[in-house]
């Protein structure tokens, strides 16, 4: 009998995060692909999920080359797929581990396509997003009322990024680290910089609160940088959640 292939969002970095399905599914593995960077050691989804692992749980790293280069080249992504198929053909059930949601932005989606012409029992559980854990964390409503709300990745087009936020009252911005100065700079031009509030590694023990990002638009981020912003200024409904002396909470390691 095959096994069943997991495809788990374990959050944005709180263990305490996770869904009861989640952490059931994860002690239903036998085997957690656990995916890497070609540049990086390590996983921060295992790390996430290790205080629900089983301690006879086999741990397998797999390589995933950047999505934007799939189209081109799959023979990493077959690999892996195979990899996978062969572990469920010995009977073991295998969960793939990702951070936030499986489905948003999520290296899972390329290989749960590759598998679901397989004739694999698929299982895919949702998780908390991280821009939505850093609304809670912060005391910011992300989206309220009739505001129309567009997530961006701070990777797309500078052009397609303007479009999206001049059409917007409420904006999120994913992936916020390489171009974090030009990005401030059309936050600023579009009157969303000064409601903005940016957190890097939401929920991880290294965790970086930022609210003034005009004053620090030149400091270097992670890849796992959120920010959230709004036109209409906040302390117009319920106290401005970007600025801790108008009810959002302060953080030790704001600035």
């Amino acid at each position: 009998m095959k096994g069943t292939f997991y495809g788990i969002g374990v959050g944005p970095g709180d263990p305490e995060l996770l869904t009861v399905k989640a952490i059931h599914a994860i002690q239903a593995a036998d085997v957690l692909i656990a995916p890497k960077t070609e540049k990086k050691d390590g996983s921060v989804a295992l790390s996430i999920a290790k205080p629900y692992l089983r301690p006879d749980v086999e741990i397998v790293y797999q390589v995933f080359p950047m999505v934007r280069g799939f189209a081109e080249d799959t023979k990493a992504w077959e690999k892996n797929k195979e990899e996978i198929i062969a572990l469920l053909d010995d009977g073991k059930n295998v969960a793939f581990l990702t951070l936030g949601d499986p489905m948003f932005f999520s290296t899972y989606i390329y290989i749960y396509r590759l598998l679901r012409d397989a004739n694999v029992d698929i299982q895919t559980i949702p998780g908390v997003n991280a821009f939505a854990a850093v609304g809670s964390r912060t005391g910011y409503p992300i989206v309220e009322g009739n505001d129309i709300l567009s997530i961006i990745p701070a990777t797309a087009p500078p052009e397609k990024i303007r479009r999206a936020m001049a059409a917007s009252d409420n904006v999120v911005l994913m992936k916020v680290y390489k171009n974090f100065p030009e990005i401030v700079e059309e936050l600023e031009q579009e009157n969303l910089a000064d409601q903005a509030v940016l957190v890097s590694r939401a929920g991880l023990p290294d965790e970086h609160v930022i609210r003034d990002i005009s004053a620090h638009k030149n400091e270097k981020l992670n890849y796992l940088s959120t920010i959230l912003t709004r036109k209409t200024p906040p302390s117009a409904k319920a106290g401005n959640p970007a600025n801790p002396q108008n009810g959002g909470p302060r953080k030790e390691m704001e600035k």
